[in-house]
C-alpha cells in the first residue's frame, strides 16, 4: 500500500492507528488484544514506531511483520535514523522492503532511551531531510515526513521549521503527518502556511486523545504541544481522582476535534493510540454514525 495511492483512491478520509512495540511479554499480550479490537474498525493502515537501539529496532520489525503476516493489515513503518550508519540504514530498509512494506514514514528520531552503550555512528544523518535524500534514490518506498503545526521543539522559529518541512518534501516526502495539537486552528494555520510556500503534498493531522492528565502533560512537554486553557478548565471541573471521567472527557474532546477537522476536508485522521483501544473505538464509531468517516 502506497500512501499517495490510498489517499487518491479513497472516497472518504483515511483512518489510521499508530502502535509502538511492546517492552515485555505482558505488554505484548495486551497489545495483541488492542490490535484485534482496532483491526475490527477496518483502518486504512496502521503504523509502527521505530527506535534506533538494537532491541527496540528489532521489536519494530517484529511488530510490523506480525501486523502484515498475521493480522493482514496495511502497514506504514516509521524509520528513525538517529545514530545509524549508512550501512545500518540500508540493512534495516532492505528487511522492510523484503517484508513487503511500501510506505515509509521518515523521522530523525531521538537518542534511544534505556539503551546502555548506544553511540551514534560518526556518519549518521543529523536531520530527516538528509535521511530522505539518502533513501529516495535507493528505494521505491512511498516516503512520508513529519510536520509540526506548533513548530518542532528544537526549531529556532515556526517559519524556519516550515522551511525544513519544505526541504523534506523537496528531498522526497510525498505526504506529511502532522504532530498532534489540541487547537485545530494551529493545524489549519500550519496547512495554510505550508501551501503558501509551495508545499502541495497531502497533510494528515495527528490526533492524540486525552487518556489521562499525567500522560497528557508528559506527552505535551516532550512534543511541544500546547494545552489550551479551555482543556485545562474542562479537566479541572471533573471529579477529583476519577480517571474514568477524564477518559470520557477525552473521548468527547477528541470526537469534537475530529468532527471539525473532517468538516474542513482533511485527507485523513491519524490516531496516536498509545497502544490502547477503547477511546479510539468510541471516537471512530461516533464519527461513522455521523457519516463523517
Amino acid at each position: 500500500m502506497r500512501m499517495t495511492d490510498l489517499i487518491e483512491r479513497k472516497e472518504r478520509p483515511v483512518v489510521s492507528f499508530e502502535f509502538f512495540p511492546p517492552r515485555d511479554e505482558l505488554a505484548a499480550d495486551k497489545l495483541d488484544g488492542v490490535i484485534d479490537r482496532l483491526a475490527a474498525l477496518h483502518p486504512d493502515f496502521v503504523s509502527v514506531t521505530f527506535g534506533a537501539g538494537g532491541s527496540t529496532r528489532e521489536g519494530s520489525y517484529q511488530l510490523a511483520r506480525k501486523l502484515i503476516q498475521e493480522k493482514g493489515l496495511d502497514v506504514v513503518t516509521y524509520f528513525a535514523g538517529y545514530g545509524l550508519s549508512p550501512d545500518d540504514i540500508t540493512s534495516v530498509l532492505d528487511r522492510y522492503a523484503e517484508l513487503g512494506v511500501e510506505t515509509l514514514f521518515v523521522v530523525r528520531g531521538d537518542k534511544p532511551r534505556d539503551t546502555d552503550g548506544f553511540i551514534p555512528h560518526p556518519e549518521s544523518f543529523q536531520h530527516a531531510s538528509e535521511l530522505l535524500d539518502f533513501i529516495r534514490p535507493r528505494y521505491d518506498f512511498c516516503l512520508g515526513a513529519a510536520g509540526y503545526p506548533e513548530g518542532h521543539p528544537e526549531a529556532p522559529s515556526r517559519e524556519k521549521d516550515l522551511e525544513y518541512c519544505r526541504l523534506k518534501v523537496n528531498n522526497g516526502a510525498e505526504f506529511i503527518i502532522a504532530q498532534y495539537c489540541y487547537d485545530n486552528e494551529c493545524f489549519f494555520d500550519f496547512v495554510q502556511r505550508a501551501r503558501s510556500i509551495g508545499i502541495t503534498v497531502p497533510i494528515i493531522p495527528g490526533v492524540m486523545p486525552i487518556y489521562g492528565v499525567k500522560l497528557m502533560e508528559g506527552l505535551a512537554k516532550v512534543c511541544g504541544a500546547t494545552i489550551p486553557d479551555a482543556v485545562r478548565d474542562g479537566l479541572a471541573q471533573l471529579p477529583q481522582d476519577d480517571p474514568k471521567a477524564v477518559v470520557r472527557y477525552g473521548i468527547d474532546f477528541a470526537t469534537s476535534q475530529c468532527r471539525e477537522l473532517l468538516k474542513h476536508g482533511v485527507d485523513g485522521l491519524h490516531f496516536y493510540t498509545m497502544d490502547r483501544s477503547n477511546t479510539i473505538i468510541e471516537v471512530v464509531n461516533r464519527l461513522r454514525e455521523e457519516a463523517l468517516l
